[in-house]
């Protein structure tokens, strides 16, 4: 029976990443955190980064993990990419500055900023926490300058976030462009 239950939990655990809420058309909750980039840490402010262009908004469960490692090395390669459509690349997780500014070198490639949401309260206010447990969904988001979100893809595995971010982000610049 307990290992029945154990299956159970497990299987609301590992589905759960499966549905984020915040859709396109929503409004981006603002947040400041506490990010790095290249192992040096900063004040991120999201409200700053739109005055840019378009934000690239991805949550991550943890740091050093597997697929998390995967999803950091081809956002780095991205990067030059989502740069030149005028787009910012921040990855969020529960892990704490000190681990992040390593991670943001190795694994990131000092491409782009990774931010500690060690409270969960941005991995909150985006519906980017696991059930049951203390890490966030793999959720990416793409929110266009005047904070509307453009674009949501939550999945376990890491393979497609990239992709379809950077297809939103060309979407929504060729749409600028065209006056859509």
């Amino acid at each position: 029976m307990r290992r029945l239950i154990t299956l159970g939990l497990g299987c609301i655990v590992f589905a759960s990443p499966l549905y984020a809420q915040l859709k396109p058309g929503a409004q981006a909750p603002v947040f400041t955190t506490q990010a790095t980039l290249a192992g040096t840490p900063f004040t991120f402010s999201l409200a700053d980064a739109l005055k840019k262009g378009p934000v690239v908004l991805y949550f991550y469960p943890a740091a050093f993990t597997k697929g998390c490692t995967v999803e950091a090395h081809e956002f780095a390669e991205a990067t030059d990419k989502f740069k030149a459509m005028g787009a910012t690349v921040i990855g969020v997780s529960h892990d704490s500055i000190d681990t992040l500014n390593k991670f943001s070198v190795s694994e990131c490639r000092n491409k782009f900023a990774v931010a500690s949401d060690a409270d969960k309260k941005i991995s909150t206010a985006y519906d980017a926490n696991m059930f049951l447990v203390s890490y966030s969904k793999r959720t990416s988001y793409v929110i266009a300058p005047n904070g509307t979100i453009i674009y949501e893809y939550t999945a376990l595995d890491p393979d497609k976030h990239v992709e379809n971010t950077m297809a939103a982000v060309a979407k929504w610049q060729a749409q600028q462009k065209t006056g859509g």
